[in-house]
Protein backbone atom coordinates (compact mmCIF):
# COMPACT_ATOMS: atom_id res chain seq x y z
CA UNK A 1 0.00 0.00 0.00
CA UNK A 2 2.56 2.30 0.68
CA UNK A 3 4.77 1.82 -1.94
CA UNK A 4 2.03 2.44 -4.62
CA UNK A 5 0.73 5.68 -2.55
CA UNK A 6 4.55 6.99 -3.16
CA UNK A 7 4.35 5.65 -6.55
CA UNK A 8 1.14 7.92 -7.10
CA UNK A 9 2.90 11.02 -5.20
CA UNK A 10 6.28 10.74 -7.45
CA UNK A 11 3.94 10.71 -10.24
CA UNK A 12 1.93 13.63 -8.98
CA UNK A 13 5.53 15.30 -8.56
CA UNK A 14 6.28 14.13 -12.03
CA UNK A 15 3.71 15.84 -13.75
CA UNK A 16 3.56 19.08 -12.47
CA UNK A 17 7.49 19.09 -13.04
CA UNK A 18 7.03 18.15 -16.39
CA UNK A 19 4.22 21.25 -16.28
CA UNK A 20 6.47 23.67 -15.20
CA UNK A 21 9.19 22.68 -17.70
CA UNK A 22 6.31 23.68 -20.03
CA UNK A 23 6.57 27.14 -18.51
CA UNK A 24 10.16 27.65 -18.77
CA UNK A 25 9.67 26.79 -22.30
CA UNK A 26 6.76 29.12 -23.24
CA UNK A 27 7.68 31.85 -20.94
CA UNK A 28 4.47 32.36 -19.19
CA UNK A 29 3.14 36.10 -18.39
CA UNK A 30 2.26 37.48 -15.07
CA UNK A 31 -0.82 39.29 -14.22
CA UNK A 32 -0.16 40.79 -10.70
CA UNK A 33 -3.04 42.22 -8.82
CA UNK A 34 -3.39 43.67 -5.47
CA UNK A 35 -5.63 45.26 -3.22
CA UNK A 36 -5.23 47.77 -0.30
CA UNK A 37 -5.63 47.13 3.59
CA UNK A 38 -7.60 43.78 2.47
CA UNK A 39 -8.08 41.82 5.26
CA UNK A 40 -9.15 37.95 4.36
CA UNK A 41 -12.83 37.60 4.88
CA UNK A 42 -13.32 36.76 1.38
CA UNK A 43 -15.53 34.05 1.01
CA UNK A 44 -12.55 31.53 -0.23
CA UNK A 45 -11.01 31.94 3.69
CA UNK A 46 -14.08 30.79 5.52
CA UNK A 47 -13.25 28.99 8.12
CA UNK A 48 -11.01 28.94 11.09
CA UNK A 49 -8.23 30.58 9.26
CA UNK A 50 -10.18 34.16 8.39
CA UNK A 51 -10.25 36.97 10.73
CA UNK A 52 -12.03 37.85 13.44
CA UNK A 53 -15.81 36.15 12.02
CA UNK A 54 -18.24 39.07 9.75
CA UNK A 55 -21.93 38.88 9.02
CA UNK A 56 -23.26 38.48 6.66
CA UNK A 57 -20.65 36.67 4.48
CA UNK A 58 -18.38 38.64 2.18
CA UNK A 59 -19.95 38.84 -1.48
CA UNK A 60 -16.46 38.11 -3.59
CA UNK A 61 -17.49 36.11 -6.75
CA UNK A 62 -14.41 36.78 -8.62
CA UNK A 63 -12.00 36.36 -6.24
CA UNK A 64 -13.51 33.10 -4.58
CA UNK A 65 -13.11 31.78 -8.48
CA UNK A 66 -9.75 32.36 -8.92
CA UNK A 67 -9.02 31.28 -5.40
CA UNK A 68 -10.46 28.06 -6.75
CA UNK A 69 -8.00 27.57 -9.24
CA UNK A 70 -5.05 28.47 -7.43
CA UNK A 71 -2.90 27.81 -5.01
CA UNK A 72 -4.85 29.21 -1.79
CA UNK A 73 -2.60 30.27 1.31
CA UNK A 74 -4.55 30.19 3.86
CA UNK A 75 -2.28 31.43 6.16
CA UNK A 76 -0.19 34.18 4.78
CA UNK A 77 1.56 37.22 7.06
CA UNK A 78 3.28 40.08 6.29
CA UNK A 79 6.16 41.79 7.00
CA UNK A 80 4.83 45.15 8.61
CA UNK A 81 1.11 45.90 8.95
CA UNK A 82 1.72 48.78 7.30
CA UNK A 83 1.87 49.61 3.20
CA UNK A 84 5.41 51.25 2.18
CA UNK A 85 7.42 48.19 3.91
CA UNK A 86 4.55 45.85 3.51
CA UNK A 87 5.09 46.46 0.22
CA UNK A 88 9.01 47.09 0.23
CA UNK A 89 9.17 43.52 1.79
CA UNK A 90 6.84 41.40 -0.88
CA UNK A 91 8.56 43.26 -4.09
CA UNK A 92 12.40 43.04 -2.87
CA UNK A 93 12.09 39.31 -1.14
CA UNK A 94 13.80 40.99 2.01
CA UNK A 95 12.71 41.65 5.12
CA UNK A 96 13.13 45.12 7.33
CA UNK A 97 15.77 44.26 9.06
CA UNK A 98 17.44 44.68 5.90
CA UNK A 99 15.29 47.03 3.38
CA UNK A 100 15.64 49.23 6.63
CA UNK A 101 12.39 50.53 6.08
CA UNK A 102 9.57 50.25 8.51
CA UNK A 103 7.61 53.48 8.00
CA UNK A 104 6.14 55.76 4.90
CA UNK A 105 8.54 58.04 3.67
CA UNK A 106 12.01 56.47 3.36
CA UNK A 107 13.21 55.29 -0.21
CA UNK A 108 14.36 51.43 0.11
CA UNK A 109 17.34 51.78 -2.22
CA UNK A 110 18.44 54.73 -0.09
CA UNK A 111 18.15 52.44 2.89
CA UNK A 112 18.65 48.82 2.03
CA UNK A 113 20.67 49.33 -1.19
CA UNK A 114 20.37 49.17 -4.75
CA UNK A 115 18.21 45.84 -4.79
CA UNK A 116 16.89 43.85 -8.06
CA UNK A 117 12.64 44.38 -7.61
CA UNK A 118 10.68 41.84 -8.37
CA UNK A 119 9.26 43.40 -11.61
CA UNK A 120 12.33 44.56 -12.40
CA UNK A 121 13.98 41.19 -12.65
CA UNK A 122 10.90 40.18 -15.34
CA UNK A 123 11.85 43.20 -17.26
CA UNK A 124 15.65 41.94 -17.21
CA UNK A 125 14.37 38.32 -18.57
CA UNK A 126 13.11 40.23 -21.29
CA UNK A 127 9.40 40.65 -19.92
CA UNK A 128 7.71 44.42 -20.82
CA UNK A 129 6.52 45.33 -17.30
CA UNK A 130 3.97 47.74 -17.20
CA UNK A 131 2.68 49.39 -13.40
CA UNK A 132 -0.66 51.08 -12.51
CA UNK A 133 -2.08 52.17 -9.31
CA UNK A 134 -0.28 51.23 -5.82
CA UNK A 135 2.41 48.62 -6.76
CA UNK A 136 4.77 49.96 -4.36
CA UNK A 137 3.81 53.04 -2.15
CA UNK A 138 3.69 55.57 -4.37
CA UNK A 139 5.95 58.98 -3.82
CA UNK A 140 9.38 59.57 -1.92
CA UNK A 141 8.98 55.97 -0.68
CA UNK A 142 9.63 54.34 -3.89
CA UNK A 143 11.14 57.10 -5.48
CA UNK A 144 7.97 58.00 -7.46
CA UNK A 145 7.14 54.16 -8.58
CA UNK A 146 10.49 53.06 -8.60
CA UNK A 147 10.72 53.84 -12.15
CA UNK A 148 13.98 50.81 -13.00
CA UNK A 149 11.24 48.05 -12.22
CA UNK A 150 9.18 49.35 -15.36
CA UNK A 151 9.47 49.26 -19.37
CA UNK A 152 6.72 51.29 -19.41
CA UNK A 153 5.71 54.73 -18.07
CA UNK A 154 4.09 54.61 -15.05
CA UNK A 155 -0.06 54.78 -14.88
CA UNK A 156 -2.05 56.27 -11.86
CA UNK A 157 -6.03 56.65 -12.24
CA UNK A 158 -7.18 60.25 -10.31
CA UNK A 159 -9.21 59.69 -7.20
CA UNK A 160 -11.93 62.53 -8.21
CA UNK A 161 -13.29 62.01 -4.78
CA UNK A 162 -10.53 62.75 -2.53
CA UNK A 163 -10.56 66.63 -1.72
CA UNK A 164 -14.39 66.00 -0.10
CA UNK A 165 -12.78 64.68 3.21
CA UNK A 166 -15.16 61.81 3.54
CA UNK A 167 -14.65 58.64 5.09
CA UNK A 168 -17.97 56.99 4.06
CA UNK A 169 -19.21 57.96 1.33
CA UNK A 170 -21.76 55.57 -1.35
CA UNK A 171 -21.70 56.47 -4.64
CA UNK A 172 -24.79 56.58 -7.36
CA UNK A 173 -24.63 55.07 -10.43
CA UNK A 174 -25.76 58.55 -12.40
CA UNK A 175 -22.32 60.01 -10.23
CA UNK A 176 -20.29 57.46 -10.91
CA UNK A 177 -20.71 58.02 -14.30
CA UNK A 178 -20.00 61.47 -14.82
CA UNK A 179 -17.26 61.16 -11.94
CA UNK A 180 -15.38 57.50 -11.76
CA UNK A 181 -14.18 56.14 -9.27
CA UNK A 182 -10.78 55.69 -9.04
CA UNK A 183 -10.51 51.95 -9.19
CA UNK A 184 -13.73 51.60 -11.92
CA UNK A 185 -10.65 53.97 -14.06
CA UNK A 186 -7.62 51.57 -12.95
CA UNK A 187 -9.70 48.55 -14.38
CA UNK A 188 -10.33 50.47 -17.99
CA UNK A 189 -6.56 50.83 -17.65
CA UNK A 190 -5.85 47.55 -17.39
CA UNK A 191 -7.83 45.95 -19.71
CA UNK A 192 -6.47 48.40 -22.52
CA UNK A 193 -3.27 47.62 -21.02
CA UNK A 194 -4.15 43.82 -21.69
CA UNK A 195 -5.33 44.26 -25.45
CA UNK A 196 -2.08 46.41 -25.86
CA UNK A 197 0.51 43.64 -25.18
CA UNK A 198 -2.19 40.68 -26.41
CA UNK A 199 -1.09 40.41 -29.76
CA UNK A 200 2.87 39.83 -29.25
CA UNK A 201 1.92 37.89 -26.02
CA UNK A 202 -0.17 35.30 -27.61
CA UNK A 203 2.59 35.37 -30.60
CA UNK A 204 5.50 34.69 -28.01
CA UNK A 205 7.35 37.36 -29.27
CA UNK A 206 7.25 38.99 -25.70
CA UNK A 207 5.59 38.13 -23.08
CA UNK A 208 4.45 40.40 -19.95
CA UNK A 209 4.52 41.55 -16.15
CA UNK A 210 1.13 43.74 -15.70
CA UNK A 211 0.48 44.71 -11.87
CA UNK A 212 -2.49 46.68 -11.01
CA UNK A 213 -2.82 47.64 -8.03
CA UNK A 214 -6.79 48.56 -7.00
CA UNK A 215 -6.95 51.54 -3.64
CA UNK A 216 -9.92 49.61 -2.51
CA UNK A 217 -11.14 49.15 0.74
CA UNK A 218 -7.98 51.80 2.09
CA UNK A 219 -9.97 54.97 3.45
CA UNK A 220 -11.45 56.71 2.29
CA UNK A 221 -14.83 54.73 1.37
CA UNK A 222 -16.40 56.03 -1.68
CA UNK A 223 -17.99 52.66 -3.87
CA UNK A 224 -20.67 52.66 -5.90
CA UNK A 225 -23.83 52.56 -3.18
CA UNK A 226 -25.17 49.36 -5.26
CA UNK A 227 -22.77 47.01 -3.21
CA UNK A 228 -24.59 48.15 -0.27
CA UNK A 229 -27.09 45.83 -1.14
CA UNK A 230 -25.40 42.80 -0.44
CA UNK A 231 -24.63 43.84 3.46
CA UNK A 232 -28.10 45.21 4.76
CA UNK A 233 -27.29 47.15 8.08
CA UNK A 234 -29.56 45.28 10.19
CA UNK A 235 -27.98 42.25 9.59
CA UNK A 236 -24.47 43.22 10.31
CA UNK A 237 -22.93 42.48 13.78
CA UNK A 238 -20.55 44.19 16.12
CA UNK A 239 -17.03 42.33 16.29
CA UNK A 240 -17.25 39.73 19.47
CA UNK A 241 -14.05 40.98 20.79
CA UNK A 242 -14.60 44.70 21.44
CA UNK A 243 -12.05 45.02 23.92
CA UNK A 244 -8.19 45.17 24.64
CA UNK A 245 -6.94 41.81 25.21
CA UNK A 246 -6.00 41.23 29.03
CA UNK A 247 -2.94 41.85 30.30
CA UNK A 248 -1.57 43.55 26.61
CA UNK A 249 1.22 45.76 27.17
CA UNK A 250 0.03 49.81 26.44
CA UNK A 251 2.86 49.73 24.25
CA UNK A 252 1.37 47.08 21.70
CA UNK A 253 -1.78 49.88 21.17
CA UNK A 254 -2.23 52.00 17.52
CA UNK A 255 -4.90 54.92 18.55
CA UNK A 256 -6.11 55.43 15.18
CA UNK A 257 -7.36 59.21 16.02
CA UNK A 258 -6.60 60.04 13.01
CA UNK A 259 -9.48 58.25 11.73
CA UNK A 260 -11.43 61.47 13.04
CA UNK A 261 -10.02 63.95 10.70
CA UNK A 262 -12.71 63.51 8.28
CA UNK A 263 -16.17 65.41 8.24
CA UNK A 264 -18.31 62.72 9.11
CA UNK A 265 -16.23 61.29 11.91
CA UNK A 266 -15.69 64.50 13.92
CA UNK A 267 -18.65 64.35 16.10
CA UNK A 268 -16.99 61.56 18.04
CA UNK A 269 -13.59 63.51 19.23
CA UNK A 270 -11.88 60.46 19.47
CA UNK A 271 -8.81 61.18 21.61
CA UNK A 272 -6.19 59.15 23.27
CA UNK A 273 -7.01 60.73 26.47
CA UNK A 274 -10.69 60.66 26.34
CA UNK A 275 -11.51 56.65 27.64
CA UNK A 276 -7.87 55.49 27.00
CA UNK A 277 -7.18 52.18 25.34
CA UNK A 278 -10.44 50.92 24.83
CA UNK A 279 -12.35 54.21 23.57
CA UNK A 280 -13.29 53.50 20.33
CA UNK A 281 -16.48 53.96 18.06
CA UNK A 282 -19.98 54.12 19.39
CA UNK A 283 -22.18 50.97 18.22
CA UNK A 284 -24.06 52.69 15.51
CA UNK A 285 -20.95 54.09 13.58
CA UNK A 286 -19.03 51.14 13.74
CA UNK A 287 -21.53 49.30 12.01
CA UNK A 288 -21.41 51.36 9.24
CA UNK A 289 -18.13 51.45 9.04
CA UNK A 290 -18.37 47.73 8.64
CA UNK A 291 -20.69 48.03 6.19
CA UNK A 292 -18.80 50.59 4.05
CA UNK A 293 -15.13 48.48 4.22
CA UNK A 294 -17.06 45.17 3.54
CA UNK A 295 -19.26 47.14 0.15
CA UNK A 296 -15.07 47.90 -0.67
CA UNK A 297 -14.16 44.43 -0.76
CA UNK A 298 -17.18 43.94 -3.17
CA UNK A 299 -16.21 46.59 -5.17
CA UNK A 300 -13.03 45.53 -5.53
CA UNK A 301 -14.17 41.98 -6.21
CA UNK A 302 -16.31 43.12 -9.18
CA UNK A 303 -12.96 45.62 -10.60
CA UNK A 304 -10.95 42.98 -10.11
CA UNK A 305 -13.49 40.27 -12.12
CA UNK A 306 -13.64 42.71 -15.15
CA UNK A 307 -9.79 42.48 -15.45
CA UNK A 308 -9.45 38.26 -15.42
CA UNK A 309 -12.46 38.31 -17.89
CA UNK A 310 -10.60 40.58 -20.39
CA UNK A 311 -7.30 38.18 -19.92
CA UNK A 312 -9.84 35.59 -20.77
CA UNK A 313 -11.15 36.93 -23.65
CA UNK A 314 -8.36 37.68 -25.11
CA UNK A 315 -7.36 34.02 -24.92
CA UNK A 316 -4.58 34.97 -22.38
CA UNK A 317 -5.93 32.58 -19.35
CA UNK A 318 -3.90 29.59 -20.44
CA UNK A 319 -0.02 31.14 -20.72
CA UNK A 320 -0.72 33.59 -17.80
CA UNK A 321 0.25 33.21 -14.17
CA UNK A 322 -2.02 34.98 -12.08
CA UNK A 323 -1.46 36.22 -8.33
CA UNK A 324 -3.17 38.19 -5.60
CA UNK A 325 -3.03 39.12 -2.65
CA UNK A 326 -3.44 42.28 0.28
CA UNK A 327 -1.15 44.03 1.53
CA UNK A 328 -2.01 43.60 5.17
CA UNK A 329 -4.93 42.61 6.74
CA UNK A 330 -6.94 45.62 9.03
CA UNK A 331 -9.26 45.86 12.26
CA UNK A 332 -12.58 46.27 12.28
CA UNK A 333 -13.11 47.15 15.78
CA UNK A 334 -11.51 44.04 17.29
CA UNK A 335 -9.94 45.11 20.48
CA UNK A 336 -11.71 48.28 20.49
CA UNK A 337 -8.24 48.93 17.27
CA UNK A 338 -9.12 49.92 13.44
CA UNK A 339 -6.55 50.31 10.71
CA UNK A 340 -3.78 48.25 10.71
CA UNK A 341 -0.62 49.44 12.77
CA UNK A 342 0.16 46.46 15.23
CA UNK A 343 0.89 42.96 15.34
CA UNK A 344 -2.32 41.12 15.74
CA UNK A 345 -3.45 38.84 13.88
CA UNK A 346 -6.39 40.90 12.22
CA UNK A 347 -3.48 43.11 10.96
CA UNK A 348 -0.49 40.99 9.99
CA UNK A 349 -2.76 37.93 8.13
CA UNK A 350 -3.59 39.08 4.23
CA UNK A 351 -5.01 37.12 1.70
CA UNK A 352 -2.89 35.44 -0.96
CA UNK A 353 -3.59 33.47 -4.14
CA UNK A 354 -1.50 32.07 -6.88
CA UNK A 355 -2.90 30.62 -10.18
CA UNK A 356 0.03 28.80 -12.34
CA UNK A 357 -1.66 27.28 -15.52
CA UNK A 358 -2.05 23.57 -15.31
CA UNK A 359 -0.51 23.00 -12.07
CA UNK A 360 -3.25 24.97 -9.65
CA UNK A 361 -6.14 24.13 -12.23
CA UNK A 362 -8.11 22.15 -9.90
CA UNK A 363 -7.47 24.29 -6.44
CA UNK A 364 -4.29 23.64 -4.06
CA UNK A 365 -5.08 24.70 -0.27
CA UNK A 366 -2.16 24.80 2.40
CA UNK A 367 -2.74 25.93 5.67
CA UNK A 368 1.34 25.94 5.81
CA UNK A 369 2.88 29.11 7.45
CA UNK A 370 3.75 31.26 4.39
CA UNK A 371 5.38 35.12 4.54
CA UNK A 372 4.76 37.48 1.87
CA UNK A 373 8.51 37.49 1.12
CA UNK A 374 8.07 33.97 -0.32
CA UNK A 375 5.73 35.49 -3.57
CA UNK A 376 8.73 36.77 -5.23
CA UNK A 377 10.90 33.73 -5.58
CA UNK A 378 7.40 31.44 -5.95
CA UNK A 379 6.55 33.55 -9.15
CA UNK A 380 10.16 33.52 -10.31
CA UNK A 381 10.31 29.95 -9.91
CA UNK A 382 6.84 28.97 -11.37
CA UNK A 383 7.39 31.49 -14.66
CA UNK A 384 10.87 29.29 -14.96
CA UNK A 385 13.30 32.22 -14.30
CA UNK A 386 16.77 31.89 -13.12
CA UNK A 387 16.22 30.99 -9.37
CA UNK A 388 17.40 33.08 -6.80
CA UNK A 389 19.77 32.48 -4.11
CA UNK A 390 18.72 33.01 -0.46
CA UNK A 391 20.43 36.05 1.13
CA UNK A 392 23.78 36.55 3.11
CA UNK A 393 23.33 37.70 6.48
CA UNK A 394 24.61 41.31 5.25
CA UNK A 395 22.98 41.58 1.67
CA UNK A 396 23.33 45.40 1.47
CA UNK A 397 25.94 44.98 -2.04
CA UNK A 398 23.61 42.33 -3.16
CA UNK A 399 21.71 43.03 -5.97
CA UNK A 400 19.69 39.72 -6.48
CA UNK A 401 18.50 37.23 -3.68
CA UNK A 402 15.54 36.29 -1.55
CA UNK A 403 14.78 36.10 2.39
CA UNK A 404 11.83 34.25 1.42
CA UNK A 405 11.24 30.60 0.25
CA UNK A 406 9.63 29.40 -2.66
CA UNK A 407 5.96 28.24 -2.31
CA UNK A 408 6.02 26.02 -5.48
CA UNK A 409 6.50 23.27 -3.94
CA UNK A 410 3.35 23.55 -1.83
CA UNK A 411 1.68 23.63 -5.63
CA UNK A 412 2.35 19.42 -5.71
CA UNK A 413 2.31 18.88 -1.58
CA UNK A 414 0.11 21.05 0.05
CA UNK A 415 0.76 19.35 3.66
CA UNK A 416 4.53 19.19 3.15
CA UNK A 417 6.43 18.47 6.37
CA UNK A 418 9.47 20.05 5.61
CA UNK A 419 8.53 23.74 6.04
CA UNK A 420 9.14 26.53 7.56
CA UNK A 421 8.25 26.59 11.76
CA UNK A 422 7.10 30.71 12.47
CA UNK A 423 6.61 33.43 10.26
CA UNK A 424 7.88 36.70 11.43
CA UNK A 425 6.60 40.45 11.21
CA UNK A 426 7.01 43.85 13.44
CA UNK A 427 6.18 47.30 14.19
CA UNK A 428 7.72 50.05 15.05
CA UNK A 429 6.79 52.78 17.33
CA UNK A 430 8.75 55.55 16.26
CA UNK A 431 9.75 57.73 19.37
CA UNK A 432 8.06 55.60 21.73
CA UNK A 433 11.51 54.33 23.79
CA UNK A 434 13.55 54.95 26.24
CA UNK A 435 15.49 58.37 25.84
CA UNK A 436 13.17 58.94 23.01
CA UNK A 437 14.35 55.89 21.10
CA UNK A 438 12.19 53.59 18.64
CA UNK A 439 10.62 50.80 20.15
CA UNK A 440 9.72 47.63 17.87
CA UNK A 441 7.31 45.12 18.21
CA UNK A 442 9.00 41.72 16.95
CA UNK A 443 6.91 39.21 16.23
CA UNK A 444 6.30 35.31 15.73
CA UNK A 445 3.32 32.97 14.71
CA UNK A 446 3.90 29.54 14.82
CA UNK A 447 1.28 26.58 14.28
CA UNK A 448 0.09 27.32 18.14
CA UNK A 449 1.06 30.53 19.05
CA UNK A 450 1.43 34.35 18.43
CA UNK A 451 4.55 36.38 20.74
CA UNK A 452 5.56 39.80 20.58
CA UNK A 453 8.25 41.06 21.86
CA UNK A 454 8.51 44.73 22.17
CA UNK A 455 12.17 45.98 22.17
CA UNK A 456 13.89 49.51 22.28
CA UNK A 457 15.89 49.96 19.25
CA UNK A 458 18.84 52.45 18.37
CA UNK A 459 17.86 54.64 15.75
CA UNK A 460 17.53 54.78 12.08
CA UNK A 461 18.39 53.48 9.98
CA UNK A 462 19.00 50.30 11.32
CA UNK A 463 17.11 50.34 14.61
CA UNK A 464 19.05 47.72 15.88
CA UNK A 465 17.33 46.00 18.71
CA UNK A 466 18.63 46.04 21.91
CA UNK A 467 17.11 42.54 23.51
CA UNK A 468 17.78 43.18 26.78
CA UNK A 469 15.76 46.70 26.83
CA UNK A 470 12.34 44.63 26.98
CA UNK A 471 9.27 47.19 26.46
CA UNK A 472 6.33 44.72 26.99
CA UNK A 473 5.62 41.16 25.80
CA UNK A 474 2.37 39.54 24.61
CA UNK A 475 1.71 35.47 23.99
CA UNK A 476 -1.66 34.32 22.67
CA UNK A 477 -2.89 31.03 22.29
CA UNK A 478 -4.00 30.43 19.26
CA UNK A 479 -5.75 26.72 19.98
CA UNK A 480 -7.69 28.16 22.83
CA UNK A 481 -7.98 31.63 22.20
CA UNK A 482 -8.05 32.25 17.88
CA UNK A 483 -8.86 36.03 18.99
CA UNK A 484 -5.82 36.71 21.33
CA UNK A 485 -8.04 38.09 23.80
CA UNK A 486 -5.77 36.80 26.75
CA UNK A 487 -2.19 37.47 26.96
CA UNK A 488 -0.84 34.47 27.79
CA UNK A 489 3.05 36.54 28.90
CA UNK A 490 2.23 36.39 32.77
CA UNK A 491 0.67 32.80 33.57
CA UNK A 492 3.09 30.84 34.75
CA UNK A 493 1.27 28.11 33.07
CA UNK A 494 2.96 29.49 29.45
CA UNK A 495 6.40 29.76 31.51
CA UNK A 496 8.51 27.39 29.44
CA UNK A 497 6.56 27.91 26.02
CA UNK A 498 7.50 31.72 26.45
CA UNK A 499 11.36 30.93 27.00
CA UNK A 500 10.94 28.63 23.99
CA UNK A 501 9.29 31.16 21.81
CA UNK A 502 11.58 34.07 23.12
CA UNK A 503 14.40 31.96 21.95
CA UNK A 504 13.37 31.43 18.91
CA UNK A 505 12.15 35.06 18.21
CA UNK A 506 15.57 36.01 18.60
CA UNK A 507 17.01 33.58 16.41
CA UNK A 508 14.98 35.23 13.83
CA UNK A 509 13.68 33.83 10.04
CA UNK A 510 16.75 31.73 9.08
CA UNK A 511 16.40 29.44 12.43
CA UNK A 512 12.81 28.89 11.09
CA UNK A 513 13.90 28.06 7.79
CA UNK A 514 12.60 24.80 6.47
CA UNK A 515 14.65 21.61 4.47
CA UNK A 516 12.75 21.05 1.96
CA UNK A 517 12.20 17.28 0.53
CA UNK A 518 9.46 17.42 -2.27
Amino acid sequence: MYLRQSSRSMMKILIVNLLLLGIVHSKKNILFLVSDDMRPNIGAYNGPDEPSPVHPPMHTPNIDALAARSLLLKRAYVSVALCSPSRTALLTSRRPETTHIWTIGPYFRQYGGNVTTLPEYFKQNGYRTIGMGKIFHPGSSSGIDDPVSWTDPYTHAVDDYLGNDILIEPVSEERAKARPLQDQLLAEYAIQALKEVAPKAKSGEQPFFLAVGFRKPHVTWNFPARFMDYYPLESLRLPPNYYAPVGMPAIAWHDFINLTRYKDMEPYHLSPNVGGINYTFPKTITLQMRQAYYSCISYIDYELGRVIDELDNLGLTNDTIISFWGDHGWQLGEHAEWQKMTNFEDAVHAPMMIHVPGVTDHGVVTEKLTEFVDLYPTLVEAAGLPKLQQCPPDSQNVSLCTEGTSMVPLMTNPTLDSWKTATFSQYARIGNGINGDSVIGFSMRTEMYRYTEWINCKGMPSYEPMWEQLQGVELYDHTKDPEENWNRADDPAYKDVKVELSRNLQLGWRGALPNIRV
